[in-house]
């Protein structure tokens, strides 16, 4: 019988408290709002909660307060499926965040981190993850970090991650702090949007040549994907090292309720997809469905779409979601002129022709120039993460 290596999910664990109005009240005004819930949140609860909804075995390390909201939030996470072996009781409150949404599914946050900051050095003096947490760790398929926890948590597991040779993903939202090359240098894929890279790197991100360089930038620290979302329903652009550079489009959805979930959905679907050995390109697709889904609904957990009705949109749009979902290379430039700050007019190009970096002497290669005796199915198979090797 072969055990299938599980997901680690390091991370917050948070109680979203929403609250839907018309608009954002004012300096010094007091709004009514027209309704209010309280679901289980946090992007580690969320990422945790989406992969164990895919039918992924998952399991969460994280931290709670002694309080009401602990409560409420093991209890949606456990009935999505995560194992909660790991998510300790600290003094203080559990973290919550107060969510305003607009009309158009718009979302609002303001954020009280809690206990997912209070991580109390253990005893040995060593670190902060105990040796059952390491040994966790170890064993793991893929272990998935965001920023909502201590970067020293963040840093402790992908050090033991490495060293075990565990693939490492770090989903870079949730704080705006510089990101520690000595924690880049253990990350095998990193996911960015385009304010977050331009913070990581110094560099511009404004066009599609300046994502480019910046991503690059990037590798060179190890890190052997970059994975730059465009914004919710926007597209991504995705870098791997030595190979060509992959687009993505979304599933458009008839209706957007609420996009509060739709980056956590994006960032767990993908890394399940790249740990069941999904090629890269329907990795992205898959991670696309899940989204398109997720925004259907309110709440982030409640949200969180299981694996039938991903497989089932996949089915009905086998190809290219829309004209518009930008499948290949020569429509990209489109896709990042609707959804970034463009200062001047974007020309596209052929699928074949070569894109020039701002250095002269860079050029970035194109999805569809390949080598003459390889077609296209076989430059678009990319490296599945459990073959992706580990920074050394």
């Amino acid at each position: 019988m072969t055990i299938t290596a599980p997901l680690v999910v390091v991370g917050s664990v948070n109680a979203d408290i929403y609250v839907e109005v018309d608009k954002l009240p004012k300096e010094g005004e007091t709004i009514v709002a027209k309704s209010g819930h309280t679901f289980a949140g946090g992007k580690g609860a969320n990422q945790a909660a989406c992969a164990a909804r895919l039918s992924y075995p998952t399991y969460l390390v994280g931290q709670v307060g002694k309080d009401g909201h602990a409560s409420l939030v093991k209890e949606a996470l456990a009935s999505a499926g995560v194992r909660l072996d790991h998510v300790n009781t600290v003094k203080g409150p559990t973290g919550h965040a107060v969510v305003m949404l607009q009309p158009g599914g718009v979302s609002s946050i303001v954020l009280v981190q809690g206990a997912n900051v209070s991580w109390p050095r253990l005893e040995d003096g060593i670190g902060r993850l105990t040796t059952t947490v390491q040994q966790l760790i170890r064993r793991a398929g893929g272990v998935l970090l965001q920023r909502e926890v201590p970067d020293s948590v963040n840093l402790e597991a992908a050090k033991i991650a490495r060293s075990a040779n565990v693939p490492v993903v770090l989903d870079a939202g949730g704080a705006d702090t510089p990101i520690s090359q000595e924690l880049l240098k253990c990350v095998t894929v990193l996911r960015v949007n385009e304010a977050e890279l331009a913070r990581l790197t110094g560099m511009p991100t404004s066009n599609l040549d300046q994502i480019t360089m910046a991503a690059m930038s990037i590798h060179q620290l190890g890190v052997k994907q970059v994975l730059v979302r465009l914004g919710d329903l926007a597209g991504v652009l995705l870098f791997q090292k030595e190979h060509p550079f992959l687009t993505q489009g979304a599933f458009q959805p008839p209706a957007i309720i609420d996009t509060s979930g739709a980056d956590d959905s994006f960032t767990a679907a993908y890394v399940v997809a790249l740990i069941e050995r999904q090629v890269t390109s329907e990795a992205l697709r898959f991670a696309a469905a899940a989204e398109s889904l997720c925004v259907r609904a309110k709440g982030t957990i409640p949200s969180m779409p299981e694996r039938k009705p991903i497989v089932q949109l996949l089915k009905d749009h086998p190809t290219t979601m829309r004209d518009e979902d930008l499948p290949n290379e020569q429509q990209v430039l489109l896709l990042l002129k609707e959804h970034s700050p463009f200062s001047g007019e974007i020309e596209t190009m052929p699928a074949t022709e070569k894109v020039k970096g701002p250095g002269e002497d860079h050029l970035v290669m194109t999805p569809t120039e390949i080598n003459e005796n390889e077609t296209t199915a076989e430059a678009e198979k990319l490296v599945p993460i459990e073959d992706l090797p580990v920074p050394t």
